[in-house]
């Protein structure tokens, strides 16, 4: 059973992927869900609270689905680096592609001390952690600095992609990353 609470936050995560935050009011999430504005006020708070949800859902989604992508796509440490491009390559295809969710709240959120961009902060330590985690089982000396670089290529491969309608900025990211790659497990 479907309570208020989820309701709207499964519809105002899906418009917020679609058309931003800022530019959505609250009278259209909440007509949407067909929830009352009160309905808000008692679950969420305030709009930003209701925006710092979805994006806690996303991200535990995110975690859930990306590390099985990529797992499923390469059984050895090594290309599971690279697979993580092929994901993104898949993603970007999508007809329902919108850019990162995480940066694109960045962008609409600035303030550094915001929940909301503390939520988009914790995303990408994530990823970044999770990308170090595949450095280190394929045995890449310094698995934080590969990391570090690999999570610039994810999100300017993201960038690229959403922004210049660039899909193929994944494959391009992912022949940068297999540079890195080659030339720090051929290090001496």
């Amino acid at each position: 059973m479907t309570t208020v609470a989820d309701r709207l936050l499964n519809h105002a995560s899906t418009i917020f992927e679609a058309k931003g935050f800022n530019a959505v009011g609250i009278d259209h999430l909440l007509a949407e869900a067909g929830v009352a504005k009160m309905s808000l006020y008692k679950h969420f708070k305030s709009k930003d609270g209701l925006v710092l949800a979805a994006l806690r859902r996303r991200d535990q989604r995110f975690r859930e689905t990306f590390a099985a992508l990529v797992e499923a796509r390469a059984s050895e440490p090594r290309a599971r680096l690279l697979a993580v491009f092929d994901v993104l390559a898949r993603w970007f295809e999508r007809e329902d592609f919108r850019g990162c969710i995480f940066l694109n709240a960045a962008a609409e959120f600035p303030g550094a001390d915001s929940p909301i961009r503390l939520a988009v902060a914790e995303h990408k330590a994530w990823l970044r952690e999770y990308l170090a985690s595949l450095a280190r089982a394929a045995g890449v000396p310094d698995p934080p600095t590969l990391a570090a670089e690999l999570a610039v290529l994810v999100d300017g491969a993201i960038a690229r992609a959403h922004a210049a309608g660039e899909p193929e900025a994944a494959a391009t990211a992912r022949e940068i990353a297999h540079a890195l790659v080659v030339g720090r497990c051929d290090e001496p």
